[in-house]
């Protein structure tokens, strides 16, 4: 990933993966966090250890994935509250039509709802990047979640256009790992220019 303008260090990132098959990409963009010395913690629902193995972030990150909310990391403290409270940012990447149904309607049954709730969105940047198949996006449930979500204070990623692997071709990509990072970025920056 050719990144060396865009790239920050020393920041303490929550990557939050729901069940899709775009969770291959997540690897990609934590490898590059890891690299340019962010401190990076991986949540991960159930679903998506059925996508990509939990192995795989713990290998990149050297840090336990947080997938199951009754798992404690360190000693007994509230794992969730850890995370969202010593984070500077969370990106939640696949964000499935599901996930965005449990956030907007503020269930909490799953580690990656439960950090999401736990971090106060005035002060920290929560971003959320849809991926689904093109029908599920348009459906109106969908899209009136999404409007709650912003609302709610959720920034939220344009899906990309294209082919999917459900062989479907429309919106609903998970933008790669470099438009991710932009994203990251930029929330960064915008919150540092903000004074709370």
């Amino acid at each position: 990933m050719d990144n060396k303008n865009s790239i920050f260090d020393g920041q303490r990132v929550v990557i939050g993966l729901s069940g899709g098959i775009a969770c291959y990409k997540v690897a990609e963009l934590v490898s590059t966090l890891v690299q340019s010395n962010n401190d990076v913690d991986v949540v991960m629902t159930e679903a998506a250890t059925r996508f990509i193995a939990p192995l795989t972030f713990e290998s990149l990150t050297g840090k336990q994935v947080f997938d199951s909310q009754w798992k404690h990391i360190d000693q007994y403290e509230p794992q969730h509250i850890k995370l969202a409270s010593n984070a500077d940012i969370m990106l939640i990447a696949p964000c499935t039509m599901d996930m965005l149904a449990k956030l907007a309607n503020g269930h909490t049954d799953d580690p990656v709802t439960l950090v999401a709730s736990a971090i106060d969105r005035t002060t920290t940047p929560v971003i959320l990047a849809p991926s689904m198949n093109t029908t599920m996006f348009n459906q109106r449930s969908t899209q009136r979640n999404l409007r709650t979500l912003a609302d709610d204070g959720f920034t939220i990623l344009d899906c990309e256009d294209g082919w999917q692997a459900c062989r479907a071709v429309g919106t609903g990509r998970l933008p790669e790992p470099e438009t991710l990072l932009l994203a990251l970025q930029a929330a960064l920056n915008q919150k540092s220019t903000v004074s709370y």
